[in-house]
C-alpha cells in the first residue's frame, strides 16, 4: 500500500466488498487530504497474492467517457456539430436522419442495442452472444464496428429519434465509425494522439482486437451455467472486439484518476462542451458520456462505472475534479446470474461513494 495518510475506514471498505463476495479490489482515493491506495483479497482465485495496486484491468463502459471526451474534441475543432446529422457523415449506413451527434452520445438516439434489448414489458430481443458457453466458445472472436453497428440496424430501432432514453452500445460503436470517418485515421491512433499521450496515460491501451492485458494484472473469472452444470472459466485473456469503443478499453486506477480529474477540472474541453457533457437526461441522469448522481447527503458526483465478465470497474469524480475515487474488482467463483453480479456491484459503489464523497 502507498499511502500519505491513515485511512482504516477505506481498507475495511474495500475489504467489506471483498467479504461480500468479489475475489479482489485496488482502490485509490484522491482528495484534499492526498491520496491513498489499497487493495484486498487475492489477484488469482485459489492464490494468496493481494491484488496489484498499480494493476491494469479492463475498464468496460467507463470507455464511453473517454470515446465522448474524443467526439467532443472534434466538436471543438469545429469537424463536428454536436445538433448535426450523424448520416451526414456515414451515409453508407443509411442511418435515421434525424439522428444527431448528441442524440448518439445520450443514448436518445433509439438505435437497437446488439448486445440485445430488455423491454419494459419483461420480453428480450437478442443481440450478438455476449455471455454464458456462446460468448465462452467465441473468446477470441474478432468482430468489425461495422458488423456490430449493421446488425443493429438490421433491427427495429427501440423509438423514435430523441424521444426517449434507452442505454444502448450501438451508439459508441458508431461514435468510433465517426471519429475514424471525419478524421481518416485509427481510432486508438486519434485517441492516444488527443487524450492518453497529452495526459501521460501510459497504463492505458485501446486493446482493438487483441486479447492481450499488461502486466501487471489481476485475473478475471467468469462462472455461468452450462445446462445443469456449473462451469468457472479464467477470462483475463478475452477479445473485447465484441463490445468496441462502448467498453474495450484497459487502464489503471492512476490513469482514470488523472483523466477524470483533468475532464472534470476543465482541462481538456473547453467550458461549454463540458458543460453540455454534464447536463444530464431526466430519464436516468445521463449527460454525454458520463453519470451525474446525487450522493446521500444531496453533493452531486460525476461517474460511470464498467463492467465486463470478470471484471468491474468504478470512476467518480466531484464537479471540480479534486476528489477522484477509482477502483477495479474481479469476479470469484460465486455461482451468482447477471442481476446478482448487478446488485452487489450496485452495493459496492454504494460503500465506496459513502465512504469517500
Amino acid at each position: 500500500m502507498t499511502a500519505n495518510h491513515h485511512r482504516p475506514e477505506l481498507q475495511q471498505a474495500i475489504q467489506d466488498i471483498v467479504d461480500s463476495g468479489w475475489a479482489g479490489v485496488q482502490l485509490r482515493v484522491n482528495d484534499p487530504r492526498g491520496e491513498w491506495v489499497g487493495s484486498a483479497g487475492v489477484a488469482e482465485m485459489g492464490g494468496s497474492a493481494k491484488p496489484p495496486t498499480d494493476g491494469h484491468f479492463r475498464i468496460g463502459s467507463n470507455t464511453k467517457s473517454f470515446t465522448a471526451t474524443l467526439v467532443l474534441l472534434l466538436v471543438a475543432d469545429g469537424r463536428l456539430e454536436l445538433d448535426g446529422p450523424v448520416a451526414d457523415h456515414l451515409p453508407e449506413y443509411g442511418l435515421d436522419p434525424r439522428i444527431t451527434l448528441r442524440m448518439v452520445l445520450q443514448h436518445t438516439s433509439g438505435l437497437f442495442n446488439f448486445t440485445g434489448e430488455y423491454y419494459e414489458d419483461g420480453t428480450t430481443a437478442p443481440g450478438i452472444a455476449w455471455e454464458g458457453q456462446e460468448w465462452v466458445d467465441n473468446l477470441l472472436r474478432t468482430y468489425c464496428p461495422e458488423e456490430l453497428v449493421r446488425l443493429a440496424l438490421s433491427k427495429p430501432a427501440r423509438f423514435e429519434p430523441g424521444t426517449d432514453w434507452s442505454y444502448s452500445n450501438t451508439n459508441y460503436v458508431l461514435l468510433r465509425l465517426l471519429v475514424e470517418k471525419v478524421t481518416g485515421r485509427p481510432f486508438a491512433e486519434e485517441m492516444r494522439t488527443r487524450i492518453l499521450d497529452p495526459l501521460g496515460l501510459s497504463g492505458t491501451v485501446v486493446p482493438d482486437a487483441s486479447p492481450e492485458i499488461p502486466e501487471p494484472h489481476a485475473h478475471a473469472t467468469y462462472t455461468y451455467r452450462h445446462g445443469d452444470e456449473w462451469k468457472t472459466l479464467d477470462v483475463t485473456r478475452s477479445n473485447p472486439s465484441w463490445i468496441s469503443a462502448a467498453g474495450d478499453m484497459i487502464s489503471t486506477t492512476r490513469d482514470l484518476h488523472v483523466f477524470f480529474s483533468a475532464l472534470m477540472g476543465g482541462r481538456i474541453l473547453p467550458a461549454g462542451l463540458l458543460e453540455e457533457m454534464r447536463t444530464p437526461h431526466p430519464k436516468l441522469n445521463y449527460g454525454l458520456g458520463l453519470f451525474v448522481q446525487q450522493t446521500e447527503d444531496g453533493r452531486t458526483v460525476y461517474t460511470h462505472n464498467g463492467g465486463m465478465w470478470g471484471w468491474g470497474a468504478l470512476m467518480f469524480s466531484s464537479p471540480d475534479g479534486t476528489t477522484t475515487l477509482t477502483a477495479s474488482l474481479t469476479c470469484g467463483d460465486a455461482r451468482l446470474d447477471m442481476m446478482q453480479v448487478g446488485e452487489l456491484f450496485g452495493q459496492a459503489q454504494k460503500r465506496l461513494v459513502a465512504e469517500v464523497f
